[in-house]
């Protein structure tokens, strides 16, 4: 038996944005599968609060309809200490130039996560 096309699809547009989700955690979770951008607020903060920083970036898992409508996990705002921060995945083609022609493949593909200050957006 064969499936038809429309089941292929189907599968497929479900199986993407996990593949997405899957990548983009990775980035998040260890660093691996990219690139982690601190922008000049972040950066300036003694290393102490930078390593918090990363751990708590780590370690977020409040994601939801809310905070994260495609199911891709790639962006949050959140509290570490008294500081607030906001963390963004996003993803490039190969030459850096425009946005990646499929985020689910690696192959073709650089995430950069930027890590600021709400005010440094």
């Amino acid at each position: 038996m064969t499936r038809s096309k429309t089941r292929v699809d189907r599968t497929d547009a479900v199986a993407k944005p996990t593949r997405v989700q899957t990548l983009n955690d990775q980035l998040r979770q260890t660093g691996v599968g990219g690139r982690v951008v601190l922008t000049a607020g972040i950066a300036s903060l003694p290393a102490k609060d930078i390593a918090e920083i990363l751990q708590a970036i780590a370690k977020f898992d409040a994601f939801d309809g809310s905070n994260d409508p495609w199911g891709d996990h790639d962006a949050a705002l959140l509290h570490v200490g008294d500081r607030q921060l906001f963390w963004k995945i996003d993803t490039y083609d190969r030459a850096m130039t425009n946005l990646s022609p499929d985020p689910a493949d690696p192959a073709v593909t650089i995430r950069v996560m930027t890590i600021m200050l709400p005010e440094e957006y």
